[in-house]
């Protein structure tokens, strides 16, 4: 039998996580996160996923990231899972930013390195980090194939009118200023599995894909396809989110560094660090801040309704984009599990189709579900996102391509210069 099993990893500037996937029936055998990353004490925590199996967390400083993966590779041995494993098929690789060039799931080779090397200029925070998570895997299995997974990818398909800036195109081409869009492999996995929710193949549907977490982006998604998301050359544009302002007028900038004396990286911190629902009124999690709604503080709710405004004026701007809309679709953490957002997001929106069922809108599940009543027009649902899933798919098409399709991003516009 060919080998079947991958492993994810999402390597961060501290930490790395990881699951191990067997694709021959999709099922879980472990999970886990390494934090804290060159500090004095660092942490892994593994999660052995066969029935029985129980937490395991260990302490002590992991020097970098191959020390990192070097514990991964000691807890999941533990379970008989090694990487030394015959049975593991491929490495697959969350990688932040591809850019215009590498717009599919790709085996890593020199070259692939270098692009996204090339590419850290445009995401400072996350390029560098997933470089050395692959890098480091090279070194410990250099006989596997390491796959290189984008969330760009699928917001490739944009055409250059939503992709481009009203700004001098000779800058922006010279300095590879565009919207990219991020998340996107939850975009892509969600948006196919809400078009089996409603039982249509993905290219006959049109939808709106809301993923509300920390980090919150949109997506008009037309048969399949990005027609438009909501981030931009950075995941600052767009939804207000956990901390970051999201759309915001760019002469904020230049005023705040005239009449504040502030310089770019304290503009930069404001604006990805100490803004968004945190800025407005101290709190980041939604849970948080509907118990402070709920006990009448008006800062929470002044904050949630910015939060709300924002999230309809996206899917007013993105049914007209598509002019028909099949589902708007929540996932993501606040997305699946924050009910008051959600009744409130398509709240007094009858008139475009939308409504959601009260009931249905607040029962528990895991699953993906429809959260509206049979007579809307529009459908409304709740999708659970599985990135790591998602990657390990795409990984898996690419090194036994006659067991699974692809799903990849799309080709890049060529009239577009990286």
């Amino acid at each position: 039998m060919s080998p079947s099993r991958i492993l994810v990893l999402n390597s961060g500037s501290s930490s790395v996580k990881y699951q191990l996937i067997d694709m021959a029936d999709r099922s879980r055998l472990a999970a886990g996160l390494a934090e804290r990353i060159g500090e004095e004490t660092s942490t892994v925590t593994h999660q052995p996923l066969a029935a029985g199996g129980e937490r395991r967390t260990r302490t002590g400083r992991l020097a970098d990231h191959g020390a990192a993966l070097g514990a991964v590779a000691e807890e999941l041995a533990a379970d008989g899972l090694g990487l030394d494993s015959p049975e593991l098929a491929a490495i697959g690789h969350r990688v932040v930013h591809g850019g215009l060039r590498l717009t599919e799931p790709t085996v890593v080779d020199d070259a692939v390195l270098e692009e996204i090397e090339r590419l850290v200029p445009v995401a400072p925070l996350h390029n560098p980090a997933n470089l050395t998570g692959i890098r480091t895997a090279q070194r410990l299995r250099p006989d596997l194939p390491q796959v290189a997974v984008f969330d760009t990818a699928f917001h490739s398909t944009m055409p250059e009118h939503a992709a481009r800036y009203a700004i001098d195109t000779e800058t922006a081409d010279a300095h590879r200023v565009r919207r990219y869009g991020f998340h996107g492999t939850s975009h892509a996995y969600v948006s196919r599995k809400a078009a089996e929710l409603l039982g249509k193949d993905p290219g006959e549907v049109n939808l709106i894909v809301l993923h509300l977490g920390n980090g919150a982006s949109a997506s008009a998604v037309r048969g399949g396809r990005c027609e438009d998301t909501s981030m931009g050359l950075t995941p600052l544009e767009g939804l207000v989110m956990g901390t970051r302002s999201g759309d915001i007028d760019p002469a904020v900038v230049f005023h705040l560094k005239r009449v504040a004396g502030m310089d770019a990286d304290a503009v930069d911190e404001l604006l990805n660090k100490r803004s968004g629902l945190l800025g407005l009124c101290g709190d980041n999690d939604m849970r948080e801040i509907r118990r402070r709604i709920d006990a009448g503080d008006r800062a929470a709710a002044l904050a949630f309704d910015i939060y709300i405004h924002r999230l309809k004026k996206y899917i007013g701007a993105y049914y007209a984009v598509l002019g028909r809309v099949d589902a708007v679709v929540f996932t993501a953490g606040v997305g699946e599990n924050a009910a008051p957002v959600r009744e409130a997001a398509v709240a007094g929106l009858a008139e475009l189709g939308l409504a959601v069922d009260g009931e249905l809108n607040t029962a528990a599940g895991r699953e993906a579900r429809l959260i509206s009543p049979g007579y809307a027009r529009v459908a409304v649902a709740v999708v659970p996102t599985d990135e790591e899933l998602e990657i390990a798919e795409q990984t898996y098409a690419l090194v036994a391509p006659s067991r699974a399709a692809p799903t990849p991003g799309g080709a890049a516009p060529e009239s577009f210069s990286t």
